[in-house]
């Protein structure tokens, strides 16, 4: 009963001010104008090719950014699993001490890196490649967004595979299992719950951000995600609505891929995490 009393500032206070109450003015921004229901801004969205051009660089960058993140961080969270534990936790805090710094000054870093004359730019000349242009372009944007949230890939895979039941390793060994079969038929499943957990977190940022896109992107890989804080910023009622629409949009999008997320998660529970 007392460990219910800690959570009440959550519900009561925190919940309604901070998560119902901002929702419901999304809604409301969303459906009505002047006090009465309307469709209009659903209708622009779905009709303006701006916004749906948004919506897909979102999607796509998003998604590359999770595969990207998923096919560098589980070798290397395997990697740290095979690891003594002092090691490990050595290696892990190189990973996690970029993470200390605010998310702005690192994409900043990336802006400085990759602008005309910088270092990058610098070392394609000295290849005779000088000419090529680094930001600005959806690549500058994919790198910015891969680096930021491979951690978030990293952490919880490594965490199960830390925690993976070892005598199931041994036993297939025990029946003849090679190194091959053994990965990808008791490890990889045991792992399944990680990579889920990593791809949420990797995926669910990745589609709602604004900030990298606006600083390496700039007006040429319009984000959904930026697209809304202009709107936002904007202030007037039309434009709130315009913003307020996109803004549900997203948010169904990143419900949705949790909820599958979560479904494949339970599937794998309940087959036993193996695939012998």
């Amino acid at each position: 009963m007392k460990r219910v009393i800690l959570s009440y500032p959550y519900v009561f206070v925190w919940m309604p001010l901070f998560i119902i109450a901002p929702m419901l003015f999304v809604l409301y921004y969303a459906f009505f104008r002047d006090g009465q229901f309307t469709l209009e801004y659903v209708q622009n969205v779905v009709a303006n090719d701006t916004y749906l051009g948004a919506f897909w660089n979102s999607l796509w960058i998003a998604l590359a950014t999770t595969v990207i993140c998923l096919l560098m961080g589980y070798p290397i969270a395997y990697i740290l699993s095979q690891m003594k534990k002092r090691t490990a936790a050595l290696v892990s805090l190189l990973f996690i001490l970029p993470m200390w710094m605010n998310m702005l000054l690192r994409t900043l870093a990336w802006k400085v890196l990759l602008f005309d004359g910088g270092v990058f730019q610098q070392i394609l000349s000295f290849f005779g490649a000088g000419n090529v242009q680094l930001i600005y372009t959806p690549g500058a944007v994919l790198l910015a967004t891969v680096y930021d949230f491979l951690p978030f890939m990293i952490l919880p895979i490594y965490t199960t595979l830390q925690k993976l039941d070892r005598s199931l390793i041994e036993a297939a060994h025990d029946l003849g299992a090679n190194g091959a079969q053994t990965f990808t038929k008791v490890v990889l499943p045991q792992s399944v719950p990680g990579i889920i957990s990593g791809i949420t977190m990797v995926f669910v940022p990745a589609m709602s951000t604004f900030a990298v896109s606006t600083m390496l992107g700039g007006k040429q890989v319009m984000l959904l995600g930026q697209v809304i804080e202009e709107k936002f910023l904007a202030g007037t009622d039309s434009v709130l609505g315009i913003g307020s629409t996109l803004s549900l949009v997203l948010i169904i999008l990143v419900i949705v891929s949790m909820v599958i997320m979560n479904r494949i998660d339970k599937d794998n529970s309940a087959s036993g995490g193996t695939l012998w």
